[in-house]
């Protein structure tokens, strides 16, 4: 939300919730007086009561549902509604539509998205957003929350610095689609379909698998509503002079096709959201909120079957900030023109009445808006009747912070946490022989650190120093830095002190919600202050190489301790959530063996040189700019995506994968031609009718060669012939995460559609399967496979 309307928007929505809140939910079609209206009438189709509710409002009426705090239609017994809530990794208290001032007070906090995405692990992302339904549900029923809610965040995290990044899946399209798909289903209810109603197995053989989940369900009926956000190109919040309000993110067409935009169309068209949400900047010149092309693209040519919400206020911010519509009137219509439709703020609100006045705005616009927002409501069964009648309507206090949802949260931050280095395998530490443990840094003593953004109410929130104590008795703690901005060393003394006296030495460093949240960037990737100081500091003073723990979401130039032997370990954590102390102490004591992988490149400090609002993604040497992404940037790394040590060892052997495949020859009039040799290169996806018997299986065997048991990460990346200098270095075309015991192995199946996973857009937008040796990778192996016409 823009400055200019923060503090009053906010207060105006607080105000309204509060005096809305009651034990008793208030829901239309309620009898005897308001349950005989057509829209009220379940044998009729979704559509045909959309379409009869709206044909029943005042123009008055429809404006007025329009933003997000929906006004009440007394006369039809409708209360008002708040569209408004957020469940980005637990229920938070960011939007107005979640109190937890009633009988729920508070919620499971699952570890914040970019962990979670280290685990790589389908099943677990579906059952994270079932379990945030469970207590979103239950949240409703109390009158503590509504039934929409606005995530998942599948932005692409493209550039180091984005303060948001932490809300993402990561860097990777092809994770942050599974991400989507699997979170989407699980939130709006594809394991309730599944299970008959019967609750979430979170059984530990289900958990540790990886292979994700089905949903053939009709998908008319929601438990939830989720948001897929924000669509699109969007990834700056406030660096240097450019702001995300007035940003114009200019993108290649070859770019929004291979890398930001598949997110988007995953989630809707395989995940099925039920919203979609604009996003504040403009694409080459058109605010997203007003851009026909981009909202018709999502309806018309991927099927979406939702309503579209304008992130809050960014229809005030095509006028106020862009400059793209000149009057008020003008924005609104706009937006509506291009497929908007509800406007989070106030903003349609208060210039519809006059833009339909002025000639700018047909009333049919305004009703075929409703008509998407009813239609989501319905299927929500919001005009169904009384809610605690209702399938769901048994769900309650006692069903959230249940001991299956945070062990679900624990194995959550177990899977994400990420051992970057481990050297002589210092860890992990036997217990019984650590006399004393001394733990350094101020956000080993703060739990509300360890949510990040868009975090509510824990359950059980614990400081990563308790977790450390359960396991040593004696151990000490000195802050060393203030904070984490740490400008000053006055604390170091007592921090070195506490180091020479400790028989084991951990420094919990990184960072935190004051150096990267949403409306803040980063402008160096360095450990913040004199945090580096501090490290290095205590590691010269401990008897033993200490070890590093690393908080936040952004990556850090920590080259520093990676080559230096006094530092024995690194681990990042992330954001952990409220069981990330229990899980780093496992970790660490090796009562878990660490399997998580980097979901994004770790740039050297150099990197800030690069301007955060240049969106290319492929490198261009020409003009000394390096890429972006494992894809395509081609300098130096710290660490690299896909990278995680684990306590053990693996290898891997191809069971089975083909080596030639063949395209019929009769498409060779639309191949792509080197001019000069008249070799055949390429062929265009979309003329292809034969995508689907290209796909073929890969079978994979993982052996664990150590003496301990572990869960393992197998990532296939693929490497095309290098027909034009755009191809990607190597790109990521599947994965599966597998438990493999001691000197044991797992069998898996990784299924490659060459058509998407092999391919990749040229400069039109246009995607192309390169013929030829296309070699697929797995660890230090690699097999080929060629496409040949016949």
């Amino acid at each position: 939300m823009s400055p200019p309307w923060r503090a009053l928007f906010f207060l105006l929505q607080i105000l309204n919730f509060c005096t809305s809140i009651s034990t008793q939910v208030q829901f239309p079609c309620k009898p005897p007086h308001y349950n005989s209206y057509p829209f009220c009438n379940t044998s009729l189709s979704i559509k045909e009561r959309a379409h009869s509710l709206v044909s029943l409002l005042t123009l008055q009426e429809k404006i007025q549902q329009l933003t997000n705090n929906a006004s009440s239609i007394p006369r039809l017994g409708i209360p008002a509604y708040e569209w408004w809530s957020e469940s980005l990794h637990g229920i938070a208290t960011n939007g107005p539509g979640i109190n937890f001032n009633g009988t729920i007070p508070s919620a499971t906090n699952f570890p914040q998205v970019l962990g979670t995405a280290a685990a790589f692990n389908r099943t677990l992302w579906f059952l994270i957003g079932s379990a945030i339904a469970i207590e979103a549900r239950a949240m409703y029923n109390t009158g503590q929350a509504g039934l929409t809610f606005w995530a998942p965040n599948v932005n692409i995290f493209r550039d180091p610095r984005w303060g948001r990044g932490q809300e993402t899946p990561g860097e990777d399209p092809m994770v942050a689609s599974a991400f989507g798909i699997e979170f989407v289903r699980g939130f709006q209810g594809g394991n309730w379909k599944r299970s008959g109603g019967g609750g979430i197995e979170f059984g530990e053989k289900r958990v540790l698998s990886g292979k994700g989940q089905s949903d053939d369900d009709d998908d008319d009926e929601l438990m939830l509503s989720a948001c897929c956000k924000h669509f699109t190109a969007y990834d700056l919040e406030n660096w240097k002079n450019f702001s995300r309000y007035s940003f114009n993110a200019v993108v290649t067409a070859q770019d929004m096709e291979d890398t930001f935009q598949p997110p988007f169309h995953s989630c809707i068209q395989q995940g099925k959201a039920s919203c979609l949400m604009c996003s504040y900047n403009a694409v080459n010149g058109v605010p997203a909120c007003a851009s026909k092309d981009l909202l018709q693209e999502a309806r018309n040519e991927w099927g979406f079957k939702g309503y579209i919400t304008s992130d809050c206020d960014a229809v005030a911010t095509i006028v106020e900030y862009q400059y793209y519509a000149k009057t008020p009137e003008d924005a609104v219509a706009d937006v509506l023109e291009a497929g908007l439709d509800i406007n989070c703020g106030t903003y349609m609100l208060l210039n519809t009445k006059s833009a339909i006045e002025m000639g700018k705005v047909k009333e049919e616009e305004i009703d075929r808006a409703l008509v998407n927002l009813f239609s989501v409501q319905l299927r929500l069964g919001l005009f169904d009747g009384d809610p605690s009648k209702g399938k769901f309507g048994k769900l309650g206090p006692q069903d959230v912070c249940t001991a299956k949802h945070k062990a679900l949260a624990l194995e959550a931050a177990r899977q994400g946490i990420v051992l970057l280095k481990n050297d002589n395998k210092f860890l992990p530490l036997d217990k019984n022989d650590v006399s004393s443990l001394a733990i350094i840094g101020p956000l080993a003593i703060s739990a509300s650190d360890l949510g990040g953004g868009y975090t509510g109410l824990p359950c059980n929130p614990e400081t990563l120093f308790k977790g450390l104590q359960a396991y040593v008795e004696e151990t000490s703690y000195a802050v060393g830095c203030p904070d984490v901005s740490c400008d000053s060393d006055a604390l170091f003394e007592e921090a070195i002190q506490s180091a020479k006296q400790a028989a084991f030495v951990i420094v919990v460093a990184g960072l935190d919600l004051s150096q990267e949240t949403e409306d803040h960037d980063r402008v160096s990737l360095l450990l913040p202050g004199k945090q580096m100081d501090l490290v290095t500091s205590v590691a010269t003073a401990s008897k033993r190489p200490v070890i590093l723990v690393l908080t936040g979401g952004g990556p850090l130039d920590v080259s520093f301790a990676e080559r230096d032997p006094r530092i024995a370990s690194i681990l990042w954590i992330g954001y952990p959530g409220e069981t990330g102390s229990k899980a780093l102490s496992e970790v660490i004591f090796g009562d878990y063996n660490p399997g998580g992988r980097l979901p994004v490149t770790w740039y050297p400090e150099s990197f800030t040189s690069v301007p955060m609002n240049d969106m290319n993604m492929r490198a261009d040497h020409s003009r000394g700019y390096p890429g972006r992404t494992y894809r395509f940037y081609t300098g130096d790394r710290v660490y690299g995506f896909g990278q995680g040590l684990s306590y053990t060892n693996f290898t891997y052997r191809f069971l089975s994968a083909p080596n030639r495949l063949s395209i019929p020859a009769s498409l060779t009039a639309s191949y792509g031609k080197n001019t000069l040799h008249q070799k055949v290169d390429y062929v265009h996806t979309d003329e292809l009718t034969s995508c689907n018997s290209l796909k073929f299986l890969v079978k994979i065997s993982v052996l664990n060669v150590g003496d301990v048991d572990g869960s393992h990460v197998v990532m296939l990346f693929s490497r095309g012939p290098r027909i034009f200098n755009s191809t990607p270095q190597k790109q990521l075309i599947g994965f599966d995460r597998v438990h493999t015991k001691s000197y044991g192995f797992t069998e898996t199946s990784i299924l490659v559609d060459p058509c998407k996973d092999l391919s990749f857009s040229n400069e039109y937008g246009k995607r192309i399967l390169p013929l030829g040796d296309h070699i697929l990778m797995l660890g230090d192996l690699e097999h080929f496979v060629s496409f040949q016409t016949y």
